[in-house]
This record gives C-alpha cells, structure tokens and sequence, in this order.
C-alpha cells in the first residue's frame, strides 16, 4: 500500500472509527473531544474559554498567554506510556525545554495534567491531543506548534504524520521503541507506507534486542538498544506508605490481583471462590480434629496464610486472604463491580473509602480508582499481574517490583517478554497457566516468610539494574534539542 491508497483508506474509514472512538469514550468517561478542532489540526487564535464552569476549559491549550515556542514534542498516546515518559519529560523541563505533551486518550491526558500541574500553570508545558492521520490534520498541527524536534514514546508510528514531519524538516525519534510479532505483521500488511514511515524516523531507540531484531526485518538499521523506561518508574512513594499503614491495620494477607483484563475476573472470582471452600473444609476438619483428640486444647492450624484457632466448641481470630482486584480500564469498573455483586463474594469498592472494619469484612477490595496503582502495591503482599491470563500480551510488572511486590504473572507476556523472563531468572517473579495455579502459588509464598522477603528484594535489586533509560535517551537526543531558550 502506497501513501496515496493509505489516506484514501483512513478517509473512507473515518467516520466508522470516529464512531467507535465515541463510543469508546463514553464507556471510558472522561473528556476526549473526539471531534473537536485539535484533532483535525485546527486551533483557536484567541484566548481560549477560561470559565471554571465550561467542561472543557481544563483542557483548552492556552499557548499564546505563555509565549510557548519551539517546544519538544513528546506524544504519549495513553495512560502507560504518560507515565513512563514521565522522568524523560521532567528531564527535559528541568534543563529549560519546553515541552508538547500530546495524547490520544483521556486518562493519558489526565495523567499528565497530574503529573506536570505546576509546570502547566508556569508554561514551561502544554498538552494537546494529537490529531488524526490524515494530511490537513497533521499540517495543521506542524504548522501551529513547530515543535523543534518530535519524540514518539514506544510504538506511535503514524505514516502521514511522519511524512509531513519530514517534509517540515523535523527530526522525528521513536523512543522506548516495542515492536511486537503483531506489530510486525501490521507494518508488513500496510507495506511500502509503514517502511517509509519508519524509514523517515531520525533514530529507533528500543528497549531490547528482541525489538531490534523485528524492526530490522523492515530493512531498518538506524536503531540502538537503550532499555524500557517504564524501569525509570517514578514511585509515589506517599502512596506506598499509606498502603502499608492499611496493611498493618488490617492485619491479615493481601494478594493484589493488578491489571485485569476482560474475562480474566470472572476466572479470578471462580479461583478465590475455590480457594475460600478449600480453607472452609480445613477449618472444618481441624475442628473436627480438635474435637476428637484434644476437647480441651487449643489447635492452631495454618494453611497457606488463612491462620485459624479453634476449640472444641469455638472458632476464632480466622484470619483469611483479602483480595484487591484492580481492572487495567476505567471503563470496566462498573462491570467488574456487577460480577462480584453475582458472586457469593463480599467486596467493597476503594472509591467509598470503606473503614478498616468493612475492609475486615471483606473478601475483595475493588481496585475502581485511578492514579492510586502505587497505594495498591503499598498494601499488597504478592501481586498476580493480570493481562496475561488471556492473550492480551501482559501488563506492567515493573511498578510492583519496584516497590518489592513478589509477581506472578500467567502465560501470555508477549508485550513485556524479555522484562518478565529476566524477573523470573533474578527470582522477582514466577510464572503459572491459569488464575487457580496464580492464587495457589500466592499463598504458598505467602507462607515461606524468607521466600517472600527474597522475592521482593529481589524485584528491587533486578529494577536498580535497568534505570537510567531516561538519561540515556537524553543524551542521544541532545543533538536534536539545540539550545533550551530558543
């Protein structure tokens, strides 16, 4: 497929995938301006809306008030790669570069108004949504911005924003490159289209030589291997320490259960569902036991972290597992929330702030807030990274091990492939087929103390290796940044 018949085919396609970005949207929440004028490249010349009332004045890009020329561009299309591209956006604003932060989604943009609050409010950054590839939309958006340089963070390959980036003369990097088999079968299917838009990036910089080797198979050999940022993670350490100040007041195991995606609850809530009935009949048979052979003494019984005291008339002081279920999208907490209310479980959502005798009660905590991933590890155990329980390719496990989670993640990591074997050989994780093995698994870790501690330092000690990835990425790009005030 050429440049001609490529564009032809986004333009006739152009209302279906606007529907479906709509409808995306509205299951997502959030502001997304699907058809707002930014998207098509067009942009307001006057000073935009500044009502605290009007809905989308949180998002207006207010440039000309800050005098905001020559920007680095960075595009970080969602909610993971803002946050990976975090230290490298805060590099670059620390050494006086103003910067274009741009996305495709909501939570991505909402992530950044977090992330860079005060230096939006200074103007050394402006965020903007990125515009849809067809070629008045991506001149527009060059000729507005005249970013000095364009830095697209791990797979945003567009072809015609590529092509009339090359045409403005603007040297584009891909960053934290990932290029999967299935990435690699998209470029292959577009063909001349997809090899001439990668062709036309200034430098590849990929996280490992896996990825290397796939892009080469596109003819491409201006690539270096400079490691994955999210290994940069910028732990919130608060977070952390508000989770752990839940643990010690809950007193009892938690296992975390991160990212899911869809269909993957449903096989956790059927995993703890047959964990619980497991440890209702070794309760029942330790009393049993208690009964016959020592009426009058007290037996304790451990079974894989559920602690239980009985008598001979008497349960008491049971300790059992409380589960955190964190959906990897927004947009699927209501959905979550309506498998758990059809399963025998008892749950409480975080969104209600439940007290720490409801949090006692219950049997899982659902995970239905944003920006909190970082407090969820804090108050965990063991984490089972979910994404890789059904073929979607994994999710980040490198935020738990950051903060010294032991990880269990399932069979299907193809997204984060090296990273998650790496973790397995320095011992910061383990692998399993099916939800029921993950839980199984995470109680038996849960029981070896010593195992437990090894792991989690271990995660730390594998993460320590691999930082610097914003630094290196810096230096590489430095030729292309040119002096910071201009």
């Amino acid at each position: 497929m050429n440049a001609f018949l490529y564009t032809l085919a986004m333009r006739m396609a152009s209302p279906i995938l606007l529907k479906l970005l709509e409808r995306r949207a509205r299951k997502a929440g959030g502001y997304w301006d699907i058809r707002g004028p930014e998207r098509f490249g067009i942009y307001k010349n006057s000073q935009p809306v500044s009502s605290v009332d009007d809905q989308q004045a949180d998002f207006e890009v207010n440039a000309y008030r800050f005098q905001f020329r020559s920007p680095v561009w960075v595009h970080a299309v969602s909610l993971g790669e803002t946050r990976a591209s975090q230290p490298l956006v805060r590099l670059l604003l620390d050494q006086g570069y103003p910067v274009l932060l741009t996305h495709m989604t909501a939570t991505g943009r909402d992530q950044g108004a977090r992330s860079f609050a005060e230096d939006i409010g200074a103007g050394r950054l402006v965020q903007a949504w990125i515009p849809y590839d067809l070629p008045e939309a991506v001149e527009g958006f060059f000729a507005h911005w005249k970013p000095r340089c364009g830095i697209l963070i791990e797979r945003e390959v567009w072809p015609n924003l590529l092509r009339a980036a090359k045409k403005h003369q603007i040297p584009m990097v891909l960053a934290s490159a990932r290029f999967s088999d299935s990435a690699l079968k998209q470029a292959n299917l577009l063909g001349v289209v997809a090899r001439e838009a990668y062709q036309s990036l200034h430098s590849i910089l990929a996280q490992s030589q896996q990825d290397v080797e796939r892009l080469q198979e596109l003819g491409l050999n201006k690539i270096e291997i400079v490691g994955n940022l999210k290994f940069d993670v910028n732990i919130s350490m608060n977070q952390v320490e508000m989770g752990r100040i839940a643990h010690a007041h809950l007193q009892r195991p938690i296992v975390t259960i991160a990212s899911t995606r869809d269909g993957e609850e449903n096989l956790f809530i059927e995993a703890i569902l047959a964990r619980q009935r497991q440890v209702d009949s070794d309760r029942k048979l330790a009393l049993k036991e208690a009964q016959a052979h020592a009426p009058k003494q007290q037996v304790k019984v451990n079974r894989h972290c559920d602690t239980l005291t009985v008598t001979d008339t008497d349960i008491s002081a049971i300790k059992k597992a409380l589960y955190v279920i964190v959906p990897r999208h927004p947009e699927r907490f209501s959905e979550v929330e309506a498998l758990l209310r059809k399963s025998e479980l008892n749950y409480v959502r975080r969104s209600d702030n439940p007290s720490d005798e409801q949090l006692m009660q219950a049997d899982v905590l659902l995970g239905d807030t944003l920006g909190e991933m970082f407090f969820y590890y804090g108050l965990s155990d063991i984490a089972i990274v979910a994404g890789s329980f059904a073929d979607f390719g994994g999710q980040n496990h490198i935020e738990a091990c950051a903060v010294g989670v032991p990880v269990i993640v399932g069979p299907h990591t193809q997204n984060f492939a090296k990273y998650v074997e790496d973790a397995i050989v320095e011992g910061a994780a383990r692998r399993v087929r099916h939800p029921i093995e993950a839980i199984v698994l995470a109680h038996s870790i849960l029981e070896d103390a010593e195992l437990l501690h090894n792991m989690g330092q271990a995660g730390k000690q594998w993460l320590a290796l691999h930082q610097g990835v914003s630094q290196r990425i810096y230096r590489m790009i430095q030729p292309l940044l040119g002096n910071n005030h201009s």
